[in-house]
């Protein structure tokens, strides 16, 4: 339930501290600009601008970061569209419609309807958190690791979803993805696949292998064309279908919504977050749309599925990290380090002690979301440009950037070499029709599946009973099969209504 004393007295510290609105657009011009370049990470552009916090009041410091927060959110969708390239793992489901609307010409749609959703996407979380944080960390509280590996495992059925017509192309990329997420060591404390290299001792590292992949593997066959965009004509960069991007997406307020809710349940709980929240989102919206066989093709609705979610997975992150001091990943644990840096700890007591101050965070987030709509627009202005630039200069570019930002990544030759060897396999992946975003989405669960199941079967001594004595899993994991069932059957409604529709042209043509 509201506080409305504690609204009240949020609103006030609000008002009167002026100098905290003086960080909102900075900070979102730094996200926009750290979430754009490939390589740089939510977590790392927030990490570099947190010890100017120590010289902030609280609330500003806290204002400051989270605006960052909430532009490097929507900033990793303009390379996403544009380029394929991820900025962050939560934006890999944006390049299946994004990156196929660009190639069309339809690049300023694409990131209008990207911001719109962001936008909304952002505001819906923090709207839903401000009447559900309680609930929602009481929930986040019971999940263990068995509910985890549900979710995981969620994500990964959801696989064959990316592949097209072939099902099973698709769960065999994703298999390879998983077995490529457990090269390392596993939190048993057994060693796999590494041949012996020693820096694989950790695991292939992974936002470099999702930049081959996804980005430069593209390049590569890229290599004989001129442009992204072969027709001059759909090079035009348009501020006004950038516009009628932005009004589409507010068009489906459906898919939206349902992005946002899955955003927020998901993104609070930890280590999981906006990586599978998205994979989540945009296959429910496929699995619900009438067109939903033309997604992967250019279908703004999957753009809008994956940015809503995306974004207000940010929401849902913050929930457990105020309400329980725990954080959902790394932007989160930054967060929390600025609220050690003045001495405040997370957590129940400091919501049930500060609840004006856990309010004036959430209304400055609401801010955050309306000025991120103005302020992205000049941003996707801007960076649209990069479709009118030749390809023998862009490519060699990119690949030059991200090989710089995959080493910053891993401190070593080792994020270039990565990069490298993961833009060849993705180039024969995309040369032999197996799809790579599906390659992508296991190597983000792959450890998530194992380090949780590992632990479920230590707590569980592996009785098979133990299912039965967590509900949540039950829930869980019989949603997923209602998921994928309702999948199955509405792919099979899909081809019975083609089936039929090519019997009638067939008959009117004879």
């Amino acid at each position: 339930m509201l506080d409305f004393t504690a609204l009240g007295n949020a609103f006030e510290i609000l008002t009167s501290s002026s100098i905290a609105w003086v960080y909102l657009i900075p900070g979102l011009l730094i996200g926009l600009f750290f979430g754009a370049m490939p390589g740089i990470s939510i977590t790392m552009a927030m990490a570099i601008f947190l010890p100017l916090t120590l010289y902030m009041d609280f609330l500003p410091a806290i204002i400051f970061l989270t605006s960052i927060y909430t532009g490097a959110g929507f900033g990793g969708s303009v390379p996403a569209v544009l380029m394929n390239i991820p900025g962050t793992s939560s934006a890999v489901a944006t390049t299946f419609d994004g990156y196929p609307m660009a190639r069309q010409g339809r690049h300023n749609q694409a990131l209008g309807v990207a911001l719109a959703s962001s936008v909304v996407g952002t505001l819906s979380s923090y709207i839903l958190l401000l009447f559900l944080i309680a609930p929602v960390s009481a929930v986040v509280l019971k999940m263990g690791p068995l509910e985890m590996f549900a979710i995981a495992t969620w994500g990964m059925l959801l696989l064959g979803s990316l592949a097209g017509r072939s099902v099973w192309r698709g769960l065999l990329a994703g298999v390879f993805g998983v077995l490529l997420g457990t090269v390392g060591f596993n939190t048993a404390g057994h060693i796999r696949g590494t041949m012996g290299v020693s820096w694989l001792f950790d695991g292939i590292p992974t936002i470099p292998a999702m930049m081959g992949l996804l980005a430069a593997s593209q390049l590569l066959n890229l290599i004989n064309t001129h442009y992204l965009i072969e027709d001059e004509a759909d090079r035009k960069i348009s501020f006004g279908r950038i516009l009628a991007g932005v009004k589409l997406a507010f068009a489906h307020p459906t898919i939206i919504f349902r992005g946002a809710t899955i955003g927020v349940v998901v993104g609070a709980i930890p280590g999981v977050g906006s990586s599978i929240s998205n994979l989540i989102s945009y296959s429910e919206t496929r699995r619900n749309a009438p067109d939903g066989d033309t997604f992967g093709q250019g279908n703004p609705k999957g753009v809008i599925a994956a940015e809503a979610a995306n974004s207000s997975s940010e929401g849902g992150a913050m929930a457990t990290m105020l309400a329980l001091g725990i954080p959902g990943g790394g932007a989160t644990a930054i967060l929390l380090a600025a609220f050690a840096m003045h001495n405040i700890v997370g957590g129940p007591s400091f919501i049930s002690q500060n609840k004006d101050v856990v309010y004036a965070i959430i209304f400055s987030n609401f801010a955050q979301a309306v000025l991120l709509l103005f302020v992205g627009l000049g941003f996707v202005y801007a960076a649209s440009a990069v479709v009118r630039v030749p390809l023998r200069f862009l490519i060699p570019s990119v690949l030059v950037v991200s090989a710089f930002g995959s080493y910053a990544i891993q401190g070593s030759l080792s994020g270039p070499i990565t990069l490298f060897v993961f833009a060849v396999v993705g180039w024969a992946m995309v040369r032999y029709n197996y799809p790579v975003a599906a390659v992508v989405v296991g190597l983000l669960l792959g450890t998530l599946l194992e380090e949780n199941l590992i632990r479920t079967l230590q707590i569980s001594r592996g009785d098979l009973s133990y299912l039965f004595e967590r509900p949540g899993a039950m829930l869980i994991f019989a949603l997923m099969f209602l998921s994928i069932g309702l999948t199955t059957f509405s792919r099979w409604r899909r081809k019975r209504r083609a089936a039929a529709e090519a019997l009638a042209t067939e008959e009117i043509g004879s």
